[in-house]
């Protein structure tokens, strides 16, 4: 079944005259029936690909394609409204060409634990049978982590696995993740914040998820007033940061960037554990960073750092650099600038080092981020470098490199870290050298 050239040519008017902001699409049949629902960050530009030679031959797209007789958008404020919004509708409408959707045991749901007295969010693809409240089944595993990761800064609720009782008065002793350092999460498991507080947090959450953002930013808008009006003013100075956060949601960025690795294959804490004792650490290492140097065609250096928190990816922490005082290919003159530059703004700014730093390289990159170090003056924390083709781990002071155990969670949480920092600069590279090839 294809589309007469009149109803094609209405089909290509409709999609001139979508708006370019995000949102999700509703493809219809010829009996106005939803047969697929997506989301974009462009509708316009994501609906036109469809009406291209290549969608018609591709095999994911060819037996839709055909089909469509018109297109339905509902504009969304942000990219993470648009992915809620499609998770809501599709588990309502279960269009045909979204049936892969229906198997609710293979993908990703957003999990609220409510029946917790301080509920957890996760991400799951095995929800639990009762005592939860789920958001989707959505389409892109990637995109809910990232959506998740976006929403944890302005909710600030907790994601991990701890079971904190109200009232036990052993969590006062508790040491918070990093998390609670950066205001991300607001610690319960120090009991920094009361269950009635929290909760709020979480129906607060579970209001927008919903999709009632206007409704909960005239509850916060009362609640500043009211605040402001009582003389509490940093209570009201923090809603007003949530309202903000919450308009300036759409300019956030791509879901992707934020979004945490899918499939994580060591155990975490495994894995620092074995560093702790593989290295004679005096404590377990809990903030790792990565450094990774790209090479752009025509001699362009860009560099990676990537952090991990107690063993996790922490997309917040990344920074990507452009090479400055380097010309043509130089990893070690590169790897000085940067490592130069992220130390000396830490000591500037009386921030932590990490409890490891880990050079992509073998000892001569090793070397060069600890000249780095000396030369503004920096006492160093622990730096290591991790060669690829053997795996050898280069630690100062000791002429040979180590070879650890290639089943060891050590070397693999540190593999991690190399593996994330490489990708996370290769990522860069592709950006700079698609604006240079398209003269952005």
């Amino acid at each position: 079944m294809t589309a007469d050239p009149a109803t094609s040519e209405t089909l290509r008017e409709t999609v001139r005259q979508l708006p370019t902001g995000p949102g999700v699409y509703l493809m219809k049949d010829e009996h106005a029936r939803v047969i697929y629902i997506g989301k974009a960050v462009n509708l316009r530009s994501r609906v036109g690909s469809y009406f291209t030679t290549a969608a018609a031959q591709e095999m994911r797209t060819a037996g839709l394609v055909p089909e469509i007789r018109d297109v339905e958008v509902i504009e969304t404020e942000s990219e993470v409204d648009a992915l809620l919004l499609e998770a809501r509708l599709i588990k309502d409408v279960q269009p045909k060409f979204n049936q892969e959707l229906k198997d609710d045991k293979t993908f990703p749901y957003l999990e609220v634990f409510v029946r917790e007295d301080f509920p957890r969010v996760e991400f799951t693809r095995t929800p639990q049978d009762r005592g939860t409240r789920l958001y989707g089944p959505f389409t892109n595993a990637k995109q809910l982590r990232g959506a998740i990761a976006v929403l944890q800064r302005i909710f600030r609720f907790r994601t991990c696995s701890l079971d904190i009782d109200d009232g036990d008065e052993r969590w006062r002793w508790f040491r918070p993740c990093l998390l609670a350092s950066i205001d991300q999460c607001t610690a319960p498991c120090n009991l920094r914040i009361s269950k009635e507080d929290y909760r709020r947090d979480i129906r607060r959450l579970q209001t927008f998820l919903d999709g009632g953002r206007v409704k909960l930013m005239r509850e916060l808008d009362r609640e500043m007033q009211q605040a402001s009006a009582e003389k509490l003013y940093e209570k009201a100075a923090r809603i007003r940061d949530e309202i903000q956060a919450l308009e300036d949601l759409d300019l956030r960025g791509d879901l992707e960037e934020h979004a945490q690795p899918e499939v994580f294959y060591v155990d975490p804490k495994r894995g620092l554990s074995g560093l702790k004792q593989v290295f004679g650490l005096e404590e377990v290492p809990r903030r790792i960073e990565g450094v990774d140097i790209a090479h752009l065609q025509g001699g362009q250096t860009v560099a990676s750092l990537v952090q991990f928190i107690d063993g996790l990816p922490f997309k917040h922490g990344y920074k990507r650099y452009r090479i400055r005082s380097v010309d043509g290919v130089d990893d070690y003159g590169s790897i000085r600038e940067v490592v130069s530059r992220r130390m000396g703004r830490l000591a500037q700014e009386g921030e932590a080092f990490p409890d490891i730093l880990l050079i992509d390289g073998g000892k001569g990159q090793l070397n060069a981020a600890l000249e780095a170090m000396e030369v503004i003056g920096v006492d160093p924390p622990f730096t290591i470098s991790l060669a690829k083709r053997e795996e050898e781990v280069y630690v100062p002071g000791e002429a040979e490199p180590r070879r650890l155990s290639r089943h060891g969670f050590g070397l693999r949480l540190l593999q991690y870290v190399r593996d994330e920092a490489h990708r996370f600069a290769q990522h860069y590279h592709h950006i700079l050298r698609r604006k240079s090839t398209l003269g952005e």
